[in-house]
């Protein structure tokens, strides 16, 4: 019997999308092994994002594909995940212990930005990454009630504050700092100082991502943080609203300023679904979210619908994919979560680490 040609594996595996990244395996430079012994394939697939719950379907879906290639003996892959750190802003270096650092911001508030910026955390984890969030809403933190949590954060040095952890994400907010009836009278310089030092000021513990939880709008204290927290991509968040789209243009047009790419969209509260009868209605209208999407150049990550639950479960401080995990829009929102990984692990990665720093003295 003759060997196995090398070519028509690879041909396969160029033909073969993740769904994820979509693109194909050997574009997004995820074949890292690949032997052929006669018959036999040997294949490891690397994959740059949080995959657990799909792992095994890609790891099936490529062995049968595989063994129905004529001739083919043993076949054997296997799927690893590595997510690495990737660039920032030029002129600010990566944050230590964190390794990627994603803002979620939306142009307008009440477009269910926390919500979403919680479950896609809780996702990420869920998908087998180590995560933290940093509620940067100053003025309205939502992320403790969100997630159950109150009371001061422990400082085990005097120096930096111990992240408070709920369902297996580091968490800190301005909300574990003050009294909750307390009216934050800041100005700018204030909100942005006090930002800095939660973020640069907290014991992260070896983060594959930091969700930061940006407050609404597209003034001062936006595009400050925007400029100041060394980000490697951002996420925005809307409704199919035309006046939602509006400002989440201008949300997304302030990154592109500063230099931050764009993950892509998330279309919140795209359908209404009727708990009593299944009647679907586009409340806040259609399609506005995939035309922005496509106006941009940009990905449409995923539309969510408008659930009761899930607010209630945001209420009630058990999150969605906290509280049902296997539920329709628990798997939406791990859908996202593993594309917007999936959208950073093609972008530049970030080498400074790999560089010592260079001292001149005078001898």
């Amino acid at each position: 019997m003759a060997s196995l040609d090398k070519s028509t594996v690879e041909n396969l595996l160029k033909n073969f999308i993740d769904p994820n990244v979509e693109t194909d395996l050997v574009s997004a430079k995820s074949v890292k092994k690949l032997v052929i012994d006669q018959n036999d394939i040997s294949l490891v697939i690397e994959l740059g994002y949080p995959a657990k719950s799909y792992v095994a379907e890609l790891q099936a879906q490529l062995e049968a594909r595989l063994q129905a290639l004529e001739g083919v003996g043993n076949v054997e892959v296997k799927v690893v995940i590595n997510i690495l750190s990737h660039a920032v802003q030029k002129a600010l270096k990566p944050l230590p212990n964190v390794k990627n650092i994603i803002a979620v911001a939306s142009g307008k508030g009440g477009v269910g930005k926390s919500t979403t910026a919680v479950n896609l955390a809780l996702a990420l984890a869920a998908e087998g990454a180590a995560v933290g969030i940093l509620d940067a809403d100053i003025y309205g933190p939502s992320i403790p009630t969100m997630l159950g949590l109150s009371g001061k954060p422990e400082s085990l040095d005097g120096k930096f504050l111990e992240p408070k952890v709920s369902f297996g994400i580091q968490t800190i907010s301005i909300g574990y700092l003050v009294d909750p009836d307390q009216p934050m009278i800041w100005r700018g310089p204030m909100v942005t100082g006090a930002l800095q030092q939660l973020l640069t000021q907290t014991h992260w513990s070896d983060l594959d991502y930091l969700i930061i939880d940006l407050p609404p709008g597209t003034g001062d204290i936006q595009l400050t943080l925007a400029q100041q927290i060394p980000v490697s991509g951002a996420v925005i968040v809307t409704t199919p609203q035309d006046i939602a789209l509006i400002d989440a243009q201008r949300g997304l047009g302030m990154f592109e300023k500063v230099n931050v790419p764009i993950l892509g969209l998330v279309e919140n509260m795209s359908i209404h679904i009727c708990s009593q009868c299944g009647h679907e209605e586009a409340i806040f209208g259609q399609g506005g979210g995939v035309a922005m999407a496509i106006r941009n150049q940009v990905d449409l990550l995923g539309s969510l619908p408008l659930d009761i639950n899930i607010r209630l479960f945001a209420d009630s401080g058990r999150p969605t994919v906290a509280a049902d995990p296997e539920g329709r829009p628990a798997q939406i929102y791990k859908a996202i979560a593993r594309k917007m990984a999936a959208k950073l692990a093609l972008r530049a990665r970030d080498y400074s680490g790999r560089f010592p720093n260079i001292v001149i003295q005078n001898t």
